[in-house]
């Protein structure tokens, strides 16, 4: 037999047991010690491990070493076979038989590979091109699965911009230009709004023991629109029926051409609640509402009255909220002044003057213009707070906030406490695969409803350690947020007065004297003032 790679063969004796060692030759792999107790393993052969691999060690020619003295029957050639963790793949190693023993024909390669439990993929032409010139000790790929084809989420294409946060432009003279926002993104009549791209599911592989393995779970997504909108006969393209205005919300596309109220939001027109965008062009008087789920606009004064927009609120004029207004915006908010209100935004809050008012916001938070002031209530901000003045002369109690904010903390927490309760299920199932598996070492007999049992656990278990493996990610991603978040900044261009409390990141700062044109910023877990 020609040969490359290093391998030995049992010998008998009279005297003992020993193997014929061949070295590797021009360039082969050599024979190693763990090759060959792989094979003494399996045949429960005994030997000083110590000696045979001090034999082995630089070997030039054929060597026989002795293993022991007793006197081993006859060894027929020998097939190892290895499935690999995710039983993509089954090598095998073949072994030489004894001076008396016999070869393995092809039917007894294909009789090991089967009771080893592997079904699918079979490599014959390798299991021919190693009947036709052997290779021991070598490992062969024997079977190997079919590879799962990944596929792809669904991804929507909004062919408009879907980024209205746009902050209003400050003028030389320090006034706020409330006419030219460019906060609409127009649209005209048949316009491509957006394209689908559908899901690609992929396809199922089959792992060499037969089993089918799913590929990943991937989102799968639909066009969500709005009146004056339809979509192509496959779905796929959304077109707008109308001139108007585009935004979205949820996740879903809204067109409008706006409903437009030409006076007062009042008794002569009731409360308003619309699908797209609402101008008002007078004012928004007490005890009323103004509902939109695109964005709001009121050209005159609100009272102490509610507004609630999916997208931005602009108030040309401002609102005196009298203690019971309140405005909520899934985007920013402009106003020319807020004054006793209470307000939430998705994202920036800009206004010349906001007084005695509680306000939370995902963005900024501004006091910009002539005034430029924050004096009196509470500002609650994941990001940085800007104005001319904090607080007032009189020593106003003005509380800043910049900090990581209660939803964060909602979610870390509500996911550990979902984590506690996976984890225990994921052990049940664990410990039942455990009974499962030495039942099966013991080789007793399985019903079919029993194997049915054990593929419902293992499937179960699997997505268990799925969820939990997400989970854990999303947990690690809200700690390290928690615990890395330094907080915003706190600028004031002109003064900052006494009776304002600073808080960044839990580090509380109280205002005692008046300080002139500065930031408070943490550092090291103390608040300092520093330059602008």
């Amino acid at each position: 037999m020609a040969y490359k790679n290093g391998f030995f063969q049992l010998l008998h004796k009279p005297d003992g047991t020993y193997i014929k060692a061949y070295p590797a030759m021009q360039g082969g792999y050599p024979l190693t010690m763990e090759m060959l107790l792989i094979y003494l393993d399996a045949k429960k052969i005994n030997c000083d491990v110590s000696s045979v691999n001090h034999a082995l060690v630089g070997m030039k020619t054929p060597t026989e070493i002795k293993l022991n003295d007793t006197e081993q029957l006859p060894e027929d050639e020998y097939l190892s076979i290895k499935i690999s963790s995710d039983s993509m793949l089954a090598t095998g190693i073949f072994f030489p038989p004894s001076n008396k023993g016999k070869l393995m024909t092809r039917e007894e390669i294909l009789s090991d590979l089967a009771v080893a439990g592997i079904k699918h993929g079979i490599q014959e032409r390798m299991i021919d091109a190693y009947l036709a010139g052997r290779q021991f000790c070598v490992k062969i790929p024997l079977a190997k699965g079919t590879k799962v084809k990944e596929g792809k989420s669904a991804v929507i294409t909004y062919n408009f911009n879907t980024d209205l946060n746009s902050k209003p432009k400050v003028n030389e003279d320090g006034s706020v230009d409330f006419h030219h926002l460019d906060m609409i993104s127009h649209i005209n009549k048949g316009d491509d709004l957006a394209t689908l791209t559908p899901a690609d599911f992929g396809q199922d592989g089959v792992d060499v023991r037969g089993i089918v393995v799913h590929p990943k779970k991937v989102v799968q997504k639909k066009l969500r629109h709005g009146k004056h909108i339809h979509l192509s006969e496959d779905g796929t393209i959304m077109y707008s029926d109308v001139n108007g205005h585009v935004s979205l919300a949820n996740d879903q596309v809204f067109v409008s051409d706006t409903y437009e109220v030409p006076a007062d939001v009042s008794t002569a027109s009731g409360d308003i609640e619309y699908d797209g965008n609402v101008e008002v062009k007078g004012n928004v008087v007490t005890g009323f509402s103004v509902k939109a789920k695109g964005d709001i606009v009121v050209n005159g004064v609100v009272e102490a009255a509610n507004l609630e927009a999916d997208g931005q609120i602009i108030l040309k004029r401002g609102m005196q909220g009298m203690g019971k207004g309140t405005l909520r915006a899934g985007g920013s908010i402009v106003s020319r002044f807020l004054e006793s209100c209470d307000v939430v935004a998705g994202g920036d809050v800009t206004a010349d003057a906001i007084m005695h008012s509680k306000v939370v916001a995902k963005g900024d938070v501004v006091a910009t213009g002539k005034k430029g002031m924050i004096a009196g209530g509470e500002i609650h901000t994941r990001k940085n707070i800007s104005a001319k003045m904090l607080g007032s002369t009189m020593g106003t109690i003005t509380v800043l906030e910049s900090g990581i904010g209660d939803e964060v903390m909602s979610e870390y927490r509500s996911i550990e406490k979902e984590l506690e309760g996976l984890r225990e299920e994921t052990e049940k199932c664990l410990q039942q695969l455990t009974v499962f598996k030495k039942k099966m070492q013991q080789k007793a007999g399985m019903s079919a409803e029993a194997m049915q049992k054990l593929m419902a656990t293992k499937n179960k278990y699997e997505a268990l350690s799925k969820e939990v493996d997400q989970k854990e990610a999303r947990s690690a991603e809200l700690k390290e947020e928690i615990e890395n978040y330094q907080g915003g900044r706190i600028k004031f261009s002109s003064t900052a007065f006494p009776g304002v409390k600073v808080n960044i990141a839990n580090v509380l700062y109280i205002v005692k004297d008046e300080l002139a044109r500065g930031q408070f910023v943490r550092e090291k877990g103390d608040i300092k003032v520093a330059s602008l």
